[in-house]
């Protein structure tokens, strides 16, 4: 896709640091880091979002990043941690709609974490979990 920032990096139009890349997959470092080291996973081909992948493309994503948040912890960059975040769709955050994976590294003091809304301390009942389980196995 010609509009596609992850695209045009892909197709060589753009420039990328690179860590990884096969025939599925690629890593680079994330232009706007929230800690150094921040790295993207991609699929190659272009997907918006998490469901237009196949499920070999998304296991590919998920072994990739696990590798590259192995490598975080012995590349002497400072990792005590790492997150791995994907946003799928605009309310989850997503900006770029070409499907990535952050690999954050993480460190104690790091200023870098999520916010819980107001009464997540309040635990639904377990018929409104069991409910909500319905429907998703439904959806399956």
């Amino acid at each position: 896709m010609s509009d596609c920032i992850f695209c045009e990096i892909l197709s060589g139009r753009l420039p990328a640091s690179i860590v990884y890349q096969d025939e599925t997959c690629t890593a680079l470092m994330d232009i706007q880091p929230v800690n150094a080291g921040h790295l993207l996973v991609i699929p190659n081909s272009h997907a918006t979002y998490l469901a237009d992948l196949g499920e070999d493309t998304s296991a590919q994503l998920f072994l990739i990043a696990r590798r590259i948040a192995a490598a975080l912890r012995n590349s002497g960059i400072k990792c005590e941690g790492v997150d791995l975040f994907l946003a799928d769709g605009e309310a989850a955050g997503q900006e770029v709609f070409h499907v990535h994976l952050h690999v954050f590294p993480r460190y104690k003091g790091d200023g870098f974490g999520f916010k819980f809304p107001p009464g997540y301390s309040n635990k639904p009942e377990r018929s409104e979990l069991d409910a909500r389980a319905q429907q998703i196995k439904a959806a399956l």
